[in-house]
């Protein structure tokens, strides 16, 4: 389980009726598996059609959670997306972690298509959380997004990469009252009416990690 978003929010006293993730992989890998265990209504939206089988093989026992098996981008189409693991992307994006930081080239034999919707089809304006993590076209959810959410967390950064859509993101943030509350080692949590510092929750690096950031200017 990956517990450091709903940890935060929780200790912050935040109330969550409904939470929301996209793109989100493994069951036991979801941003917000804690609101789902909690019984909290929770919409999971994700594309590849083995992580959906996987999905639905662990959560159709429970009433609270709602799988929607269709990718997000800036237009309703068909989508083709390149399987690589974790770090599966749309060809709609201009990077992506798998392209960036592990060199991968694109290969027919990993394409799968799917459908694609706009966000606005999906959200009904009750989102309390949202987790938004589909290598590179994060832009392409908030910029339909219906809600706002008290929290927002976007894949932004990590090692080499960076979101090719940051400037959208962090001007929409802002045009929408969201402070950057924290960051970590790939992602950035957005609070809605946040205006203190942004925090680094990031790890720290270490003595020859700093050396080599250093050098290579990152």
């Amino acid at each position: 389980m990956n517990s450091a978003l709903y940890t935060n929010v929780r200790a912050a006293g935040l109330t969550v009726s409904h939470a929301c993730e996209v793109g989100v992989f493994l069951p036991d890998t979801s941003n917000v598996l804690g609101w789902i265990q909690d019984g909290t209504r929770t919409t999971l939206v994700e594309c590849d059609p083995a992580v959906v089988t996987a999905l639905h093989a662990r959560f159709d026992v429970m009433p609270n959670v709602h799988i929607l098996p269709v990718a997000v981008a800036d237009e309703a189409s068909t989508l083709t997306f390149y399987r690589t693991g974790a770090s599966t992307f749309g060809s709609n994006v201009p990077s992506s972690p798998a392209l960036v930081n592990d060199g991968y080239k694109p290969s027919e034999r990993d394409v799968f298509t799917v459908p694609a919707v706009t966000f606005d089809t999906i959200d009904d304006s009750s989102i309390d959380v949202l987790s938004v993590d589909v290598e590179g076209g994060e832009w392409y959810v908030l910029r339909h997004l219906q809600s706002r959410p008290q929290v927002i967390c976007v894949e932004t950064h990590g090692k080499r990469y960076v979101n090719p859509f940051l400037r959208e993101i962090t001007e929409w943030t802002q045009a929408n009252g969201y402070g950057s509350w924290y960051f970590d080692d790939c992602d950035t949590v957005y609070r809605l009416g946040w205006t203190a510092p942004t925090e680094n929750r990031a790890t720290p690096l270490g003595f020859w990690q700093r050396i080599k950031k250093t050098l290579r200017g990152y």
